[in-house]
């Protein structure tokens, strides 16, 4: 399974932006898998910021993102977003979205099989 993540962009304060990960590969039509959204900022750790389920699309958000930020997923397309509302400058960072074969969303990093290739989000008056 490969993913490509793509829409990061450098954003004022308040602005918004979303971001897209499709999902593509041989066998990425055959099997459910749970997506999420990880992010890391100049010299940080790696840390979660959204998740969803396959089937009923339970989401998970990290504090710092909760009622800014919302993933949602077209299982059609294979394509999972994070759409990102009233972005701060501590939003600033690159995004990465991973998927994992299981069913269950988590903000376990390691426990995600897949991940893209990252897309940087800019957030700067």
């Amino acid at each position: 399974v490969q993913l490509q993540a793509c829409g990061g962009g450098l954003v004022q304060p308040g602005e918004s932006l979303r971001l897209s990960c499709a999902a593509s590969g041989p066998t990425v039509s055959s099997y459910n898998y749970a997506a999420g959204w990880f992010r890391q900022a100049p010299g940080k750790e790696r840390e979660f910021v959204a998740a969803i389920s396959w089937g009923f699309s339970n989401t998970y958000y990290a504090d710092s993102v909760k009622g800014r930020f919302a993933i949602s997923r077209d299982n059609a397309k294979n394509t999972v977003y994070l759409q990102m509302n009233s972005l701060k400058p501590e939003d600033t960072a690159v995004y990465y979205c991973a998927a994992r074969s299981s069913r269950g969303a988590t903000g376990v990093a390691r426990l995600y099989d897949y991940w893209g290739q990252g897309t940087l989000v800019t957030v700067s008056s």
